[in-house]
């Protein structure tokens, strides 16, 4: 993928991966050096990928088992509210008993508690009881984590001590006060994490990464060139010649076994605006066989941008101060005038796509934001306007624009 900064390159990737549900990582190959250099080894790419897909695959299991989790953490802090108490049995050789337990019920009694303890059990359900507070253990997260020295550097695999000996250190715990909403919501988590059979986690989550993986290398040209000997950039194509194998496919180790690289997709993008696709060495070029170029947005791209997205930057901003009691509403004018600007100042000085809405808004609005505590109450309109007012000095006055927009 060729096309300057902030065009959506990465985002295309992400949506790519969002509606196949498949593991994804964006990498910058800018931080891989090559073998006996300072940096990252490339295998490090496949390892993370890992862990993203047993995230993934966690996730939809602990969906699975979420209402049985449920319910043990209910039926865990009902043990810490009531204690399920001990029948009193008939035992004809009591009297040789030294100690006859005294805390032991009867029947009657023991039945009168449980009618209760389900009463509790129904209010907690409920709801009723979440604003209470409730002291329980908690296992403590902090586990000892060990870098592994290899020929090509520190490699990026943690080692968890809990993982390698098992149930040998046991987890420590402590006691924690929390509400009883937030008690529930610990315990579910914990239990949830009991329901679940890590092993068949691991399995699935490198067939997910062999067949459905997406690895998105950005800022690739700036490893494209070729070597001039000496100097920082010796390492370039050195870099280019270790991401080859796994490009093309080849077997990598991670701590949940053997990955296959042959089926996962590869996606590299850059600006391109210094080196060209050619500059790439022979044979990593041919394993990028599809090229597509994207054009710079336009002006009616960023007017789509500040209004079509759920969490587009106009309704953003709405919310933003809606926090402080103040109403705004944009005039389609004044955001079609904002996109003007946006453009303009890409034209400009450097394109750097979207993100430049980022910095109009916010000089746009910043008036606004730090009055807002005065002008609670009020609905306040942006209209063409107020907008020319903001940005029209700035805009125009191209070496202020270099330091503000």
């Amino acid at each position: 993928m060729i096309g300057p900064t902030g065009v959506g390159k990465t985002e295309i990737a992400r949506r790519l991966a969002k509606i196949t549900n498949s593991p994804f990582i964006k990498v910058e190959v800018t931080k891989f050096t090559e073998v006996g250099y300072v940096g990252r080894d490339v295998d490090s790419i496949i390892r993370d990928l890992v862990e993203n897909s047993i995230q993934l695959i966690k996730k939809e299991k602990i969906k699975d088992v979420e209402d049985k989790a449920e319910e043990l953490a209910i039926e865990r802090v009902l043990d810490i509210l009531m204690p399920i108490p001990r029948r009193k049995r008939k035992n004809p050789f009591s009297f040789l008993m030294e100690n006859d337990k005294d805390d032991e019920l009867d029947q009657e009694t023991y039945d009168r508690i449980m009618e209760r303890r389900e009463r509790l059990r129904k209010r907690l359900i409920d709801g009723e009881l979440n604003e209470e507070t409730i002291e329980i253990n908690v296992e403590v997260q902090t586990p000892q984590m060990l870098e592994m020295f290899s020929i090509s550097g520190v490699e990026e695999i943690g080692i968890n001590f809990q993982d390698v000996f098992g149930n040998i250190f046991p987890a420590q715990k402590k006691k924690r006060k929390v509400t009883i909403a937030e008690a529930i919501n610990i315990l579910k988590q914990e239990e949830a994490q009991k329901l679940i059979d890590m092993d068949e986690v691991s399995r699935e989550a490198i067939e997910k990464v062999e067949n459905d993986g997406i690895v998105f290398l950005d800022e690739f040209d700036k490893i494209a060139g070729r070597e001039t000997g000496h100097g920082p950039d010796v390492s370039r194509e050195g870099v280019q010649r270790d991401i080859l194998p796994i490009v093309e496919g080849s077997t990598v180790m991670t701590k949940y076994g053997p990955v296959k690289t042959d089926h996962i997709l590869f996606i590299a993008a850059g600006a391109f605006h210094v080196a060209k696709p050619s500059d790439l060495i022979p044979e990593l070029q041919g394993r990028f066989p599809i090229r597509v170029e994207l054009k710079s947005l336009t002006k009616d791209n960023f007017v789509q941008i500040l209004t079509k997205p759920r969490n587009a930057l106009i309704k953003q901003y709405i919310a933003l101060l809606a926090t402080e009691g103040v109403e705004i509403e944009f005039a389609d004018e004044a955001i079609e005038e904002i996109a003007e600007f946006a453009y303009r100042v890409n034209e400009q000085t450097e394109n750097i796509g979207a993100r430049r809405l980022h910095t109009i808004m916010e000089r746009l609005l910043e008036d606004l934001s730090f009055s807002a505590p005065d002008l609670k109450g009020e609905k306040i309109v942006i209209d063409v306007d107020y907008v020319r007012k903001q940005l029209a000095d700035v805009v125009m006055d191209k070496d202020l624009s270099k330091y503000i927009l």
